[in-house]
């Protein structure tokens, strides 16, 4: 699997594999443009909403800052009750030349939330892109994105995703998300989600990838589309570049590590057996798309259940498969939490 890693430096302010195993699908998911056609790629932005009025409007005008002005909006609101959709209702009237299209969601969370937009085949583009509600995109966003994601051939799926830097409440700078080093592929997504959602951008070949799935029982949609990408032998992107504010506040589902102790926090939640509950799942969604899933990742998903299942020997055959988290102690804690049935 050919893994891409971008190592420009980041600013805060400012897979290919044989087709044996993708090949099935990958024929079926081309996305061809005629040679000589010069128009800006779409890119539709997926927004889940819930109860976001307070930091939503300046989300709402980093999208209309951006380089790359080719993009529509679909939102999918899970039953907002304060002032939402009311502003989204203002910004499509202040800005009507900007498509902007809103749906009800399932109300089951927030990833089958984002899910029901990725799954909604009524929204074609060229690129789709995840957005969270009470973010703020830098201008350059999807234009680098787009830059990185061009040069994938088409029928191969694709995610961009990227460094964040970590706000507060009121917009001040307080960190940046961890900038990993090893390789982004299926033996780390296993066991660890390194894309986050809010950064992500995925080509339509990654889209119809994750609709064949549909609907499924996941942790998270970021989760879910590294899995599905990198196992099926597309190509992950890994930018060190921060393309997002991403904001900590009390409201957050899922939060930021950028402290010793919040990494600490994480380890933690590994030894007292959270991430069991989070594979069971996973695994569970993994199983109805197997068929979509190259025979290396395949293996090493066997050899995962495996592991799992015998906890005497998990750690050698952890070891065997190549999983592995991102750092050396989430590693160590993996392989303590594996010896002790928390896998």
């Amino acid at each position: 699997m050919e893994v891409v890693r971008d190592d420009a430096n980041h600013q805060v302010s400012a897979l290919l594999a044989p087709e044996q195993g993708f090949g099935r699908a990958a024929r079926l998911l081309s996305h061809h443009k005629p040679v000589n056609d010069t128009t800006p790629a779409s890119v539709a932005i997926l927004m889940a909403t819930y109860d976001g009025q307070e930091f939503l409007p300046e989300q709402l005008s980093s999208l209309q800052s951006q380089t790359h002005q080719h993009w529509s909006l679909w939102v999918s609101d899970d039953g907002s009750s304060d002032n939402t959709l009311n502003i989204l209702k203002e910004f499509q009237a202040e800005h009507s030349k900007t498509p902007l299209n809103i749906t009800h969601g399932p109300q089951q969370g927030f990833a089958s939330n984002f899910l029901s937009l990725v799954c909604n085949q009524n929204i074609q583009a060229d690129y789709f892109a995840f957005c969270d509600q009470d973010d703020i995109w830098e201008p350059q966003k999807l234009e680098r994105a787009l830059t990185k994601l061009a040069d994938v051939p088409d029928g191969i799926p694709a995610l961009y995703c990227s460094r964040t830097a970590l706000i507060c409440e009121k917009g001040t700078l307080i960190g940046t998300s961890p900038l990993f080093q090893r390789e982004p592929c299926f033996a780390n997504a296993l066991v660890q989600s390194i894309a986050g959602g809010n950064t992500i951008v995925i080509n339509k070949a990654a889209r119809e990838l994750l609709s064949q799935v549909g609907m499924v029982d996941i942790v998270s949609h970021d989760w879910w589309a590294y899995l599905m990408v990198s196992g099926s032998g597309g190509k992950i992107i890994y930018d060190d570049y921060t393309s997002v504010r991403y904001r900590q506040h009390s409201q957050n589902l899922v939060g930021g590590s950028v402290s010793a102790a919040a990494r600490f926090r994480r380890v933690h939640m590994l030894l007292r057996g959270r991430f069991k509950h989070w594979n069971d799942r996973n695994i569970s969604a993994l199983v109805k798309a197997e068929h979509l899933l190259t025979e290396e990742s395949h293996a090493i998903l066997q050899q995962f259940k495996y592991a799992r299942r015998h906890w005497l020997r998990a750690p050698w055959h952890l070891h065997q498969s190549g999983i592995y988290r991102q750092t050396p102690i989430s590693s160590t804690a993996l392989y303590v939490a594996a010896a002790m049935r928390l896998m």
